[in-house]
């Protein structure tokens, strides 16, 4: 079969020839695979970088980690596997597979899903949102933050502020839900400022940040108590864009009602990750059937993968290889 493959570590993969994947045991399934999605998590494991690939022995390996098509039966789904998902054919775990609506398009199945785990489960299990709750998204212009910002408003949200660098993109968040936008082009104080103003007219509940770094220790300064009783926020970080380090005053957690916690492979119990495949990407399917969510795609065709690796998408946009 052909398939998008990485021969060595850190490497292009390559368009070629690959064997085909086989059953194991009777808990997965062959998938026809006609679309799937490339992530920072695919370019990770593919480089070696990802913490999910430290105890896997390197070999020549068709990336991706998520796809969708059909089944033997002609049943249109979606599928999560460490297998590999760029080719032709791919296996699927049973617990791991959705299925797709008729009216979803697959270019859109295939892109929605990474980002609702990216960004439902750390609302839902981490978070655990309520209706009216105020969630601020910290670095949402990015195409897992746009997604939070939409889920956030399908779970409830009375209200959603962003930040982010992109003045375009920050504008345009608007119009999928975000009420109030703080450009991180803001010097140090006027950021802190802002954010405080925010937080004193309407008590923030969540934090879901995608950028780590220098952001959160203004957003946590901006935060930090005075010994008078605070507001409980719970920060969850999905991403390190910004570096994976911050400098963190033990008086900001004393002082503060304030948890930090972090959502990723690995950080979800088995039920939570159960639920993920049967309840969460089946809603967030049905809402983007309805409108409610909306996602942009970058199409190449998987000929073209060694191009379309280090090509520039556009923010915003997630690259779907076609199949």
């Amino acid at each position: 079969m052909k398939a998008a493959v990485v021969f060595e570590t850190g490497s292009t993969p390559q368009y070629a020839d690959f064997p085909e994947p086989e059953i194991s045991n009777e808990s997965e399934v062959l998938v026809a695979v006609k679309a799937a999605s490339i992530k920072n998590l695919d370019k990770a494991r593919a480089s070696g970088k990802h913490y999910s690939t430290e105890n896997e022995i390197h070999k020549p390996t068709v990336i991706g980690s998520d796809g969708v098509g059909y089944l033997e039966d002609g049943s249109k789904v979606y599928f999560f596997s460490k297998k590999g998902t760029v080719a032709e054919k791919a296996v699927a775990n049973l617990q791991m597979i959705v299925p797709i609506p008729e009216d979803l398009d697959f270019l859109i199945a295939a892109a929605l899903p990474n980002a609702v785990m990216g960004s439902a489960m750390a609302l839902k299990f981490k978070a655990g949102i309520q209706p009216g709750n105020v969630v601020l998204v910290n670095g949402a212009t990015g195409i897992t933050g746009r997604i939070a910002v939409q889920i956030a408003k399908v779970y409830g949200a009375s209200k959603i502020i962003v930040t982010g660098r992109n003045e375009e993109s920050l504008h345009a968040l608007r119009e999928l839900g975000a009420d109030e936008a703080v450009s991180l082009h803001l010097n140090d104080e006027d950021f802190k400022n802002r954010i405080k103003e925010i937080h004193h007219e309407s008590p923030i509940d969540i934090i879901i940040d995608y950028i780590w770094g220098h952001s959160v220790e203004m957003i946590l300064s901006a935060l930090k108590g005075d010994g008078t009783f605070s507001h409980k926020t719970k920060l969850i970080t999905i991403g390190g864009m910004s570096g994976d380090n911050i400098q963190l005053s033990s008086q900001i957690l004393r002082a503060t009602d304030i948890q930090i916690s972090g959502s990723g492979l690995g950080s979800w119990t088995k039920q939570e990750s159960a639920l993920l495949f049967s309840e969460i990407i089946p809603e967030m399917f049905q809402a983007a059937v309805e409108g409610k969510i909306k996602i942009e795609t970058e199409n190449v065709d998987i000929k073209n993968i060694e191009a379309a690796w280090n090509a520039e998408i556009q923010t915003g946009k997630r690259l779907v290889v076609r199949i």
